[in-house]
């Protein structure tokens, strides 16, 4: 048996440039972290003792008597990527609801790859794990994702994470003064809209305009440096809040579909009772909304968001992780020992 833990993850800054429309002319640059919340996957090979060869146990249980029968799209890819011909058993649990905002979809594809090495016996590093689940999202699955999601779920941790043209990538842990990140901690407030949207959908409505909307690009990028000398200085960390303010209004401009007349009555009843600025995050749509308040206007802000569900959450640095294995039998390993993911083109 196998169990692996992915984290979720918040993104701050640059989300949107790490689109291959934006990065192959532009570079993308990112201020991301995750959080205290998982994706856990249960992976376990199946013994023939059954009536059916595998089953993969998520928001329905499948038994299936050939793993091409396998409906999860991303478990069917991957065991078509990996080469998995025998029986395998597979248990998805989430802390949070799917199609969120979170990064989710890239925390499970992430966690599974993991899981799935460590039973065939075979350790895998973040860049690989990143690198794969790249692949697999939008080269097999033909996803409409960028590949921020990705990278920061297989490291963990506060991070700026570079994105050249020709693909290759970098990530670099931020290192804070002393009390600066507890600092950041208690001025954010986290919400659950109680909606659910699938991220691809609205986000290939955003890669269609990314072309005319290069100028709010290029400043949201830039926003990620902003935002991270704001965090690495003794400045007043507000302007932190207020550069999510400024950065949510150039991303709701990017497509209609981003910031619906709901969203945009959560942020402004936010605003009115204290909150300096805030986002809607992943594509767009639903999902969590993050708030940046001193921490004085969290209950007026409770309050005037009553209607919500209140997530709290911690940062956390470690990224995915096989949280348990107790594997006595491997698959063969001779199809997956030559893989060597570098780019993530």
């Amino acid at each position: 048996m196998i169990i692996s833990r992915t984290p979720y993850r918040i993104s701050f800054f640059g989300g949107g440039t790490d689109y291959p429309i934006w990065y192959k002319d532009h570079g993308a640059t990112l201020l991301t972290s995750t959080i205290n919340h998982y994706c856990y996957i249960f992976c376990r090979q199946l013994a023939p003792f059954f009536k059916h060869k595998s089953r993969i146990v998520w928001s329905k249980v499948e038994k299936v008597l050939n793993n091409e029968e396998i409906e999860h799209p991303s478990v069917n890819a991957i065991l078509k990527h990996l080469d998995i011909n025998q029986g395998i058993e597979i248990h998805h649990q989430g802390d949070l609801p799917a199609r969120s905002g979170l990064g989710s979809s890239s925390a499970f594809t992430v966690g599974l790859l993991h899981a799935i090495y460590a039973l065939q016996g075979i350790h895998s590093n973040k860049r690989q794990l990143a690198c794969e689940a790249v692949h697999i999202e939008r080269d097999i699955l033909r996803e409409s994702v960028g590949v921020q999601d990705q990278i920061q779920t297989s490291y963990g941790g506060l991070n700026k994470i570079l994105v050249q043209p020709n693909g290759d990538f970098m990530v670099s842990p931020i290192s804070l003064p002393n009390g600066r990140l507890d600092e950041l901690q208690k001025h954010l407030i986290l919400f659950f809209t109680g909606i659910s949207r699938t991220a691809s959908d609205i986000a290939a409505e955003k890669i269609k305009a990314i072309p005319q909307k290069k100028a709010s690009l290029s400043a949201m990028q830039a926003m990620a440096d902003e935002a991270i000398d704001i965090l690495t200085s003794k400045d007043d960390i507000i302007k932190f809040g207020e550069l999510l303010d400024e950065s949510w209004q150039l991303k709701r401009g990017l497509s209609p579909n981003i910031s619906p007349d709901f969203v945009d009555d959560i942020y402004a009843r936010a605003k009115e009772a204290g909150a300096v600025g805030g986002k809607l995050l992943g594509a767009g749509g639903g999902g969590f909304m993050l708030f940046f308040a001193d921490p004085k206007k969290h209950p007026e802000i409770l309050n005037a968001l009553s209607d919500l569900l209140l997530v709290p959450f911690e940062f956390e640095n470690y990224g995915s992780q096989i949280i348990f294995n107790d594997n006595l039998q491997q698959f063969s390993q001779t199809a997956l020992s030559t893989r060597n993911f570098r780019h993530l083109l």
